[in-house]
């Protein structure tokens, strides 16, 4: 549908609060938009997660100026009355739709939501108790799966390592959030084999505050292993403290606590 600069209010941001909107900013002489336009017209009646509005730039200038406009096509995406993602140029079909799945709300990417900030909080149940329906799910994304297997990396390690045994990721900050899931469901389910010494008495001092959530204790001792023997337990100590601060978080106490220490170890 037209919209205009007195029915945009209507049309877009108060209709956005029910159903994301996509605002097709066009003009009649401009050919990327007679390319686009169809595109966009075949998606929206074909899908009912969001509706199409278009803003004829020409007789509406003022709605362009307003929201940023340079160059059209130019596709905005409003959720809940504002801009929550946005587009310029004639993408193909393909690409349009990644850029939608990407950017829609879901009812996963809430739940998502919700983990991330009680896993922040340090609410391990609460987190797995949102995540475990998705996760079951043939569909759940890798993201999804993952975040289940960090909620319950410290209390059910095997389950974890289970969850992203072949979980395929690309995303940089995930795969690191993977390595780190790995690393700790491997620690806390298997006995290394150390030598006699002080420094491998202080890497199970270090196991075992980890096994009991003394992430302060555990960290100052790996720490310690780190400074001393590298190459105990294939670098374990190491690894060990880069999937805590991982998993914590940078802003988590322990994580503000520890970090420069570490850091400084390490040379």
């Amino acid at each position: 549908m037209e919209t205009t600069a007195s029915d945009f209010s209507t049309d877009v941001i108060e209709a956005s609060r029910t159903t994301p909107v996509l605002v097709d900013f066009w003009a009649p002489w401009c050919g990327p938009c007679r390319q686009l336009g169809p595109t966009l017209e075949q998606l929206d009646a074909e899908r009912d997660d969001w509706r199409l509005v278009k803003v004829n730039v020409d007789e509406h200038n003022d709605l362009a100026r307003q929201y940023g406009v340079r160059g059209i096509p130019a596709v905005k995406l409003f959720v809940d009355g504002t801009v929550e993602a946005e587009f310029t140029g004639a993408l193909p079909r393909h690409a349009i739709e990644k850029w939608l799945d990407e950017h829609l709300p879901s009812e996963e990417k809430e739940t998502l939501r919700q983990a991330q900030a009680a896993l922040r909080d340090g609410r391990r149940e609460d987190a797995a108790e949102l995540l475990a329906p998705l996760a079951e799910s043939k569909e759940a994304s890798p993201e999804t799966r993952l975040l289940l297997a960090s909620a319950l990396v410290f209390d059910a390690p095997e389950r974890a390592l289970t969850l992203i045994d072949t979980l395929d990721v690309a995303d940089p900050a995930l795969r690191q959030q993977r390595e780190a899931v790995q690393t700790l469901g491997r620690l806390l389910t298997r006995d290394p084999d150390l030598p006699d010494t002080d420094t491998a008495a202080t890497y199970r001092e270090a196991l075992a505050a980890l096994r009991e959530e003394a992430f302060d204790d555990a960290l100052s001792h790996f720490i310690d292993v780190v400074r001393e023997d590298r190459s105990l337990d294939d670098d374990g100590a190491r690894k060990a403290c880069v999937a805590l601060f991982t998993l914590l978080g940078p802003d988590h106490p322990v994580t503000k606590t520890h970090r420069r220490t570490f850091d400084t170890s390490l040379y």
